[in-house]
């Protein structure tokens, strides 16, 4: 097995004897008898063409799915093999072996990699066990076995592309990862976990720790044992944690312009995911190509396989995070003749609960093993789960589950197949609609022929409003439904798996003008038309509530937009691309018109200083901006107080409202301007210092100046979340945050994008490809991103080789 080349090259054109001497040396083309003919080599079992372009952007070519999963493995771990070997080990269950059962999950150090989850927060003895109990490998590879061919190749061919990059480069791994025991071959099933692993981060693994407490200690006695009760339930940590998966976790921007209003009658998408920047969500850009089946161009997520976000000849699409819940939960009545606990009644019929027993090797300080075990518990809805604290305990009568439809969702890869072959948004949501496969995300997508498509077509559990409306729902806070009768459980669906609400029935429109979202519900996808859903009830209340004021950034994003068409009948994509890192604070346009004048009013001295920066600064988070740092520190604590604006939210203007500051708000303003001016003095930053000087992100040594604010709680539409809080040298390093931009329309020829990796490809700090992308984000420089095959040959970094074996 081997290259067919054995280093990277710019291929010669080469001919007669050359052909031949440059594979093998065995002669040369003089007089006298021609050497005999070698033996023809084995065809190779597998076969990828890699191709790297400017800032290291992979392009695959393979003949198959299997062939391109294997280019694609490879490409990836060259970049990121450290960072995925150690994310194997969450999966498979297995970190408390090599790293210890008390530690946490490896954190990200000079801005190479973490593993940290971004959706739980636990030792990695508890991650092990949630990871060992929750997802059952049998059952994946049940569904797997029934699902998509194309699918399963390109999960065989990705693992066995990785473990020939690890042969390749045995004892020449990067620095975080050389010669530890734990970077070893995977399997397709290893695959099968890592793509449950993203399924699940927005219903498992949100509740990850409970799942784990529920589960038992098998050597304890099979009892339940008298616990203190709660009487109140206290669910409010349930919605504090669909709020944080949007607020501080996940984020994202996509709007799609249509025919109506763009300047040449095509669509133009922008899409702007808001991700972490060092754990295994980082994006790596691909572009993946079976001649005659799938050429699509953008972005993969850690390890899954596919391009998520991208574009094809005639399509470009992007992702938001959903407000739509992804579970509900359950309340058994427990049969209290089995003293273990473990028999619940269905419509009066005892039912026993089936157990899962694992065990978690833990690494000790001398070297040894220690095994531990524990017992998880499913009934026919979900897994139990624990919160003691909040009332939810397992008693002798009644104990709580977690219902997840994505626990044995292996449907994704599937799904952005379909996704990235469609040759029109009409062939897209078809796409959606059959497959199901989205676990978690919003759809915005256009079309060379200048449709738009706004879809939640995520999986969604089936529960209509009319069973809300019903007393199978007790407490609604909780999304807890009554477990004790058959009729309270999901409802069969119709074009769906079991239990899940088909796409058709939620909530999605194609529209010629636009549409767009930025993880507020689906009610607000066009600033003109307001989406409600079929009378009398709506959809399903899992979709997320309408009618209720909006996220500041939600809001300048429709606002910025509307603007733009008011100035111009029509846009193209330079003006998208300008929306994209506009960079207006809109919680400064809101306040600073009546604050100002309150403030020049009070005649404090230090009040003085901040009017006067604050009045001198553009209202924009620009590396020049001076004043952004004073007002983001104001803002922190002021967009905190209650009842503040003078204009109420009207539910008819959602954008516009709420606004004005009320009177009574002036005075608590000006207090938090004031400490916030006073903490700038402590650190000796200048009142009116540039943003650029106080906000970036080092690598190598080296630092550069980040634009962007943080979103969400101060209306930026380009959101910067930074890892520390302000100190004498600023905030220090991106947590968050605007991650992989692209901005795509079509031509004649095909698709014309244009975009960046802001974080770069590789987490190497030894590699060409780890801060290279960053400077260019921080100039605000779109680069095309080059899909026809020409363009990808005079790229001035074009690269090639042939992976078989």
């Amino acid at each position: 097995m081997g290259y067919v080349l054995s280093k990277w090259t710019r291929l010669p054109q080469l001919g007669g004897c050359g052909a031949v001497a440059i594979a093998f040396m065995l002669g040369g083309c003089g007089k006298g008898t021609d050497p005999a003919p070698p033996a023809p080599e084995p065809k190779p079992q597998i076969s990828a063409e890699v191709t790297r372009t400017s800032f290291g952007i992979a392009h695959i070519l393979a003949d198959n799915f299997k062939n391109l999963g294997y280019g694609l493995a490879y490409a990836y771990a060259q970049d990121n093999v450290c960072m995925f070997a150690d994310t194997l080990l969450t999966v498979r269950g297995e970190r408390s072996r090599f790293f210890g059962g008390d530690l946490p999950a490896t954190s990200s150090k000079n801005g190479e990699y973490g593993v940290a989850s971004d959706f739980m927060n636990l030792k990695n003895e508890d991650s092990d066990f949630f990871f060992k109990g929750y997802v059952d490998p049998e059952q994946l590879r049940a569904a797997y076995a029934t699902g998509s061919r194309e699918a399963r190749d390109l999960l065989a061919g990705y693992a066995a592309g990785y473990n020939r990059y690890l042969r390749d480069y045995a004892g020449r791994l990067p620095a975080a990862c050389h010669n530890a025991a734990w970077v070893r071959p995977i399997t397709v099933e290893d695959m099968y976990l890592v793509l449950a692993e993203k399924a699940l981060h927005a219903s498992g693994q949100v509740f990850a720790k409970e799942i784990v407490d529920g589960a038992r200690d098998p050597e304890a006695a099979a009892t339940v044992t008298a616990r203190t009760r709660i009487s109140k339930l206290d669910p409010s940590f349930v919605q504090q944690r669909l709020a944080k998966l949007t607020a501080e976790q996940l984020g994202s921007n996509a709007l799609g312009v249509g025919k109506d209003i763009s300047t040449t009658g095509r669509g133009i998408l922008l899409g702007s995911p808001h991700y972490p920047w060092t754990s295994t969500d980082r994006f790596w850009q691909a572009h993946l190509t079976v001649p005659g089946r799938y050429d699509a161009m953008g972005v993969i997520l850690g390890g899954i396989p596919v391009v998520v976000i991208g574009f094809n000849r005639d399509v470009a699409w992007s992702h938001t995070v959903t407000t739509a819940a992804h579970f509900t939960t359950f309340r058994l009545t427990l049969d209290t003749r089995d003293p273990s606990g473990t028999t619940y009644i269905s419509d009066g019929v005892p039912v026993k609960m089936t157990a899962k027993n694992v065990h978690v090797d833990s690494l000790q300080p001398d070297g040894t093993l220690r095994s531990k075990s524990k017992t998880f518990y499913f009934s026919k809805h979900g897994a139990v789960m624990v919160k003691a604290d909040a009332g939810l305990t397992w008693s002798s009568s009644a104990v709580y589950v977690l219902a997840d439809p994505n626990r044995n969702n292996t449907r994704l890869i599937e799904q952005w197949i379909g996704i990235g072959s469609a040759r029109n948004v009409t062939e897209l949501k078809a796409s959606l609609d059959r497959t199901i496969g989205l676990p978690w995300v919003n759809t915005v997508a256009v079309d060379r022929d200048g449709q738009t498509l706004y879809a939640d077509a995520s999986v969604v559990p089936n529960v209509t409003p009319e069973t809300f409306a019903s007393d199978c729902m007790m407490l609604p806070p909780l999304l807890m439904f009554n477990g004790s009768r058959a009729s309270c459980d999901w409802g069969a669906g119709h074009l769906a798996p079991s239990g899940i609400i088909s796409p058709t029935n939620g909530p999605w429109t194609v529209r010629a003008d636009y549409v767009g979202n930025s993880n507020d519900s689906y009610w607000l996808t066009n600033a003109r038309s307001l989406m409600t859903g079929p009378a009398p009830y709506g959809f399903s209340p899992l979709y997320g509530r309408t009618g209720i004021e909006q996220k500041m950034r939600t809001r300048i994003g429709f606002k910025q937009f509307e603007e733009a068409l008011a100035r111009k009948a029509r846009l193209g994509i330079d003006d998208i691309q300008q929306l994209a890192f506009a960079n207006r604070v809109h919680a400064a346009e809101l306040v600073l018109p009546q604050l100002l004048p309150a403030c020049y009013a009070a005649n404090d001295s230090t009040l003085t200083g901040a009017c006067s920066a604050l009045s001198g600064w553009d209202r924009k988070a620009d590396l020049d901006s001076r004043g952004a740092v004073l007002f983001r520190e104001f803002w922190n604590a002021a967009a905190a107080l209650p009842d503040k604006w003078s204009v109420r939210f009207d539910p008819q203007d959602p954008v516009n409202t709420p606004r004005g500051v009320k009177l009574s708000a002036l005075a608590p303003m000006l207090a938090a301007l004031k400490t916030a001016a006073q903490k700038l003095a402590s650190l000796n930053i200048a009142l009116d210092g540039k943003l650029g000087d106080y906000q970036g992100e080092t690598r190598n040594g080296v630092r550069v100046p980040i634009h962007g604010a943080i979103g969400d709680i101060d209306g930026s539409y380009n959101s910067i979340h930074m890892r520390t809080e302000l100190g004498p040298q600023g905030y220090r390093d991106v947590e968050w945050g605007t991650s992989y931009v692209q901005a795509v329309t079509f031509d004649d020829a095909g698709p014309v994008a244009r975009g960046m990796l802001l974080y770069g490809q590789s987490v190497d700090p030894a590699s060409p490809h780890y801060a290279d992308q960053l400077p260019v984000y921080s100039r605000k420089e779109w680069t095309a991103l080059p899909f026809a095959a020409d363009k990808i040959q005079s790229d001035p970094n074009y690269r090639a080789m042939t992976l078989s074996e």
